[in-house]
């Protein structure tokens, strides 16, 4: 009996402790303690924040109130004011940042923005949170989904940091839409689209406006982490979307490079899958295009290496507003001077044969691609495999790139690579007589330079 009476001591007097911390608590999340500069560190806070006295500051040329004067904003951004300092602090607080494409890449790179204390947010998107889309989306949960990303993303924002400004737009980014989005001066644009077109049309237009924009670039089908990387444009490799944007600012709109991109340096490890319609059946994905030039077709997708692709664009975005300079990881390309050589040797061969090399649309970097990704260091001609790596390059001295179709310019689905005797043989036929003689070798490479059509956007 007298061991029950002290158990029933012990949980009462347990419930009493419990009930009183739980009200402490509830007093403290309504009522915070004052924050005094050893809460936070260093003396980051001071006197002025403390007496309400920092001067107003701007956020898209109009004036407003500094949000770190409030005693919660400051101890909820007390890690960020220890790590920038608190001038540092405000330019962040203060900024303006637009983020376009609210997916696994974007939903990411505007959630840790706002938990930044950036103050103020655009979130453009016009498309749903689907039940696939949660296995990489930030915030989003079953509740969200058939909601679109942008008012799904200011939902879940408004409860993590309500002193943020954020504006929610359902819609499409192109031209007619360009004003609506990009005016008011922003700080920075996130560029988080993987449609090749609207990514190019918006990347050309921040750089007409003298806009700073960060780029994200293909995410999907990866699983490395550790080989993510933020470069000039002019510097991204092993990755198909930013060839393309490469290629397309460089031809229509004469931009060649000048813009920092999120890439990865690990290969694809999977391509789009096959699209079944209704029927199950394998159809015409265009057939199904709610916008017209967007992917319908599934990539593969780690949700996790999106998620991180998001991140870096935040941490250099944030770093960036603060004015902390970060020297990124350099991306070293070997072997650029076989390239380079390739490259040369080509200009060499169109000034000799058409007395000009104005109708060579490839640099050094898209020779790379031709060179190593479509014909892997070897002649068109040679179906062996038996060279890789630096071994490929053994053979340097007798292999150039030529066209395969005269009557077109030497363009990335346009040059093969062959030996310097099968080049001036391939030079003296036709087509057509190639096409009728060895049907094999037509097909065969017809079918590589289509790839490269494809994943180049032509």
């Amino acid at each position: 009996m007298e061991e029950k009476v002290k158990i029933l001591a012990f949980v009462g007097a347990g419930a009493v402790l419990g009930s009183a911390a739980t009200l402490a608590i509830s007093k403290l999340l309504y009522n915070p303690l004052p924050i005094n500069n050893q809460s936070v560190g260093n003396g980051y806070i001071s006197e002025a924040v403390k007496l309400n006295e920092l001067p107003g500051s701007k956020c898209n040329g109009m004036a407003t109130s500094n949000p770190l004067t409030d005693e919660v904003v400051s101890e909820q951004l007390t890690r960020n004011i220890q790590f920038f300092g608190l001038e540092a602090q405000q330019k962040v607080t203060a900024s303006y940042v637009v983020v376009i494409g609210l997916g696994g890449v974007g939903s990411h790179a505007a959630s840790m923005l706002l938990r930044s204390g950036v103050g103020r947010l655009l979130l453009v998107d016009f498309d749903q949170v689907s039940v696939s889309s949660l296995n990489r989306h930030a915030v989003a949960t079953r509740e969200d989904v058939g909601t679109s990303k942008a008012l799904c993303l200011k939902k879940h924002f408004q409860s993590i940091f309500p002193e943020c400004h954020i504006h929610a737009k359902v819609m499409l980014y192109d031209s007619s839409s360009e004003e609506e989005i990009l005016s008011g001066h922003p700080d920075f644009v996130l560029d988080c689209i993987d449609n090749i077109d609207t990514k190019v049309a918006l990347l050309a237009a921040c750089v007409r406006r003298g806009l700073k924009v960060l780029s994200a670039t293909g995410a999907g089908a990866r699983a490395d982490p550790t080989r993510i990387r933020v470069a000039d444009l002019r510097e991204s490799t092993n990755d198909p979307l930013s060839r393309s944007v490469r290629h397309r600012l460089r031809k229509d709109h004469g931009i060649d490079g000048g813009i920092p991109v999120v890439f990865s340096l690990e290969k694809p490890k999977a391509k789009l899958l096959p699209f079944k319609g209704p029927s199950g059946e394998e159809e015409n994905p265009s057939d199904y295009q709610i916008v017209p030039g967007f992917r319908v077709r599934i990539i593969p997708v780690l949700g996790t290496i999106p998620a991180i692709f998001g991140q870096v664009m935040a941490s250099y975005v944030v770093t960036q507003l603060a004015g902390l300079p970060v020297q990124m990881e350099p991306v070293v390309n070997f072997d650029m001077d076989h390239y380079e050589i390739l490259h040369q040797r080509l200009i060499e061969h169109e000034e000799l044969l058409y007395g000009t090399a104005m109708q060579v649309e490839v640099d050094v970097e898209e020779v790379m691609y031709i060179a190593k990704e479509l014909w892997h260091g070897r002649s068109a001609r040679d179906l062996s495999i038996k060279d890789v790596g630096r071994a490929m390059w053994r053979s340097i001295n007798e292999l150039m790139l030529v066209r395969w179709d005269k009557t077109r310019p030497a363009s990335v689905s346009n040059l093969i690579l062959l030996r310097f005797k099968e080049a001036d043989e391939h030079e003296s036929r036709s087509l057509e007589d190639i096409k009728e003689e060895e049907p094999d070798f037509f097909v065969r490479v017809t079918t590589v330079l289509k790839r490269a059509e494809l994943e180049f956007g032509f």
